[in-house]
Formats: C-alpha cells, structure tokens, sequence
C-alpha cells in the first residue's frame, strides 16, 4: 500500500533559509517612508462613496449589493453614491494618507447605516475575490448566524494576500469580523497625529488609530467632525497601502508585523 501523501508537510526542507525582508528594527521610512500608495488598491465595503467629493477624489470602481426576487444577492455597479456620508469619510481619511492609491467601493449599508447580513457577505465575498491589497471594514454585525461564515471569507482573504482592515465595534460587545485573528482590528486613540497610531498587546484589538474628533469628508462635497473606530480604521488603512506600495508581495502577517514595529507606543521614542 502507498504511503498517504502528506499535502501540508515541509519534509526534507528543514535547513532552508529565507530571506530577511527589512531591517532590524525596521523604521516608518523603511517601510512606508516616500510611498504615496501608488499601485495599492484599496475597497472601501460601506455606505458608498459620494462621486467626485473633492478629499476623495476619483473612485475607479463602485458597486452596490442588490437583492433580487428570490433574495439572493448580487453586485451591480452603483451609480447612486453614498446613501449616508459614512463611506465617504472612510474613503477621505484613506485618500488623506496614500493619496495615489486606486479606491474602489462596495456599498453594504443604507442611509441609517444598517444592512442585511445577505448584502454583507456578499459585498465582502466579492472584494476578496477581486483580489484588492487592503479592504477597509469600518462596520462589523452582532448576528452570530454570520460569525462562520465571515470567518472563512476572511481567512480566503488571508492566503490570497487581501488585507482586511476592521473596525472594532465602539461598544464593549461580541461583533464580527475585527475578532478574528487573521484581520487587523481597529480601535481608537485620542490624539491628532495622522499617522499616530498605537500596538495594543491585551487584544483582541490589535491597534488603536486617531478615531475622536476627526475632521471628515462628507455627503454633500463638504466635511464633518465624528468619533468612532470607523475613522481611525481607515487610518491604518492607508499605511497599510502605503506599506503594500513600496514593498509589494508582502502576506498580511508580514505588514501586521510592520505595524508592530513602527507603531508609535513601540520601541524608542520617536
């Protein structure tokens, strides 16, 4: 009888070498210093993104999660824009950090920010399939029912190289999907630095990001001041395409360890 094949082994590979990627430490110049995002593509999965908004600028792509008669859902291209203002901003605060990468939107939520968990998996099954670099979810859903579900997708995302970067929710309670270990999850600070941000080594938040009193984009062409983690997501999603820019290729557990080593609360200051 043949021996069973063993898939998922490294026999025989135990004395590779690979190589070392950045220095040690690597520094905020190294990795994302001279960047401006170019060649990063980054789906914002939220309200929309109003069109021609003057701090966000062109939006190669815009689609919008429909359900049809039977209730299954589907992505048309969405010609309407952001029912809320909400996306807009997400999009802003990225475009204000890596203002030459590619935006792309998926619209999920409606005017009173609520949406079908059917229209959330789908709006996130197809960035992923798309293949973006960074996908910000400044949203996440309570509704157990989906947990599994999101779960897997967001692993999917995890080996195809596609960034999820989400928000944790802003009260104390069981969401999904920033819980999950293979995202980068978001909470807030209170500082001003627009590339300020912080390691949180309790979890299950991983990093805090300028998210109180944050000057946005908004519905309308103008701006508006809001708090939240859905602001300081989009923060690290910006460094995130700046880092994916200069350094291309990276795995996700490759550019989270680079937030880890430039964060501003690690290492030496400044």
């Amino acid at each position: 009888m043949p021996a069973p094949q063993l898939t998922w082994s490294a026999l025989g590979s135990s004395g590779a070498r690979l190589p070392l990627r950045w220095p040690h430490p690597a520094t905020r110049e190294w990795a994302w210093g001279g960047s401006a995002g170019r060649g990063a593509r980054v789906c914002i999965v939220d309200s929309g993104i109003e069109p021609g908004h003057p701090l966000v600028g062109a939006v190669e792509s815009a689609h919008v999660a429909v359900a049809g008669e039977d209730g299954e859902v589907s992505l048309v291209a969405d010609e309407q824009g952001d029912v809320s203002g909400h996306g807009t901003a997400c999009g802003g605060i990225v475009r204000a950090i890596a203002p030459e990468c590619e935006l792309h939107v998926v619209r999920v939520l409606g005017p009173d920010l609520t949406g079908t968990g059917k229209a959330l998996l789908a709006g996130l099954e197809w960035a992923v399939r798309q293949g973006f670099d960074v996908i910000n979810m400044s949203l996440s859903t309570r509704k157990r029912a989906f947990a599994d579900v999101l779960r897997e997708l967001a692993d999917d995302a995890y080996f195809r190289r596609s960034l999820l970067v989400c928000s944790a929710h802003n009260a104390a309670v069981e969401s999904f999907p920033w819980r999950f270990a293979s995202v980068v999850s978001v909470g807030s600070h209170d500082r001003d630095g627009l590339l300020d941000f912080d390691y949180n080594a309790r979890g299950p938040v991983e990093f805090f990001g300028r998210g109180t009193d944050v000057e946005v984009a908004w519905s309308g062409g103008g701006t508006t001041v809001a708090s939240g983690n859905s602001f300081a997501t989009p923060q690290l999603a910006g460094i995130c395409a700046r880092i994916l820019a200069k350094h291309p290729g990276l795995t996700p557990f490759e550019v989270k360890t680079i937030l880890y080593m430039t964060a501003s609360n690690v290492g030496e200051p400044g």
